[in-house]
C-alpha cells in the first residue's frame, strides 16, 4: 500500500479525515498546535500542518479511487499524468515521527532550485536572485548584474529567503 496526498476543501480536512476513516481509509493528517487570538483571550488550537491536504494509505485502485473521489469536501487526489501520485514512505513516515513525538515544527514554504528568491533576513536583505543547492542544507544565492551578463553568489540560510510569487 501507499500513500497519497488528498486535496480537500478549505478548512475541510479534518471533515474529509472523519469521513475517509469512517469508510475505513486509513488516514494521516498532521495537526500542530498554534496560539489563537479571539477577541480578549487566546487559546492553542491544532491545525493542520499542510492546508488543505491530508494523506491516505490505501491501494489505489478504481474503487478506492472513487470512493475516496465521492467523499464530501474532496476536491481531488494529486496525480502525474493521470494516475495517482504515490508520495515515498519515507517522506510521510519522517512527518509522522515528527507529530507523534511532538517535535515542534515551522511549515516553510517549498524553495526549489532554480527559482527566483529574496532575502527576508540579514544583510542581505530585499535582494533577489536565483536559488542554487549546493549540499544538503546548503544553499548558493546567485544574484545577477543583466547589463553587463556577469553574476555573483553568495552562501544563505534557507531560512533568511523566501520564494518570490509571480
Amino acid at each position: 500500500m501507499n500513500w497519497y496526498a488528498i486535496y480537500t476543501r478549505s478548512k475541510h480536512e479534518q471533515k474529509v479525515n472523519d469521513r475517509l476513516g469512517r469508510k475505513r481509509i486509513e488516514t494521516f493528517l498532521p495537526l500542530i498546535e498554534r496560539w489563537s487570538r479571539r477577541k480578549d483571550r487566546r487559546k492553542r488550537i491544532k491545525l493542520p500542518l499542510f492546508p488543505g491536504y491530508l494523506f491516505v494509505r490505501a491501494e489505489m485502485d478504481a474503487n478506492t479511487y472513487l470512493e475516496i473521489l465521492k467523499t464530501d469536501s474532496v476536491v481531488r487526489v494529486l496525480c502525474n499524468e493521470d494516475q495517482p501520485a504515490p508520495i515515498p514512505y519515507e517522506q510521510v513516515h519522517a512527518i509522522q515521527v515528527l507529530i507523534k513525538n511532538g517535535i515542534a515544527v515551522t511549515p516553510i514554504p517549498y524553495l526549489r532550485e532554480g527559482r527566483r528568491v529574496r532575502v527576508v533576513n540579514g544583510p542581505l536583505m530585499g535582494m533577489e536572485g536565483i536559488l542554487l543547492k549546493t549540499k544538503p542544507n546548503k544553499h548558493r544565492l546567485v544574484l545577477s548584474v543583466d547589463l553587463l551578463q556577469e553574476s555573483v553568489s553568495v552562501e544563505i540560510d534557507e531560512l533568511d529567503i523566501e520564494p518570490i510569487h509571480l
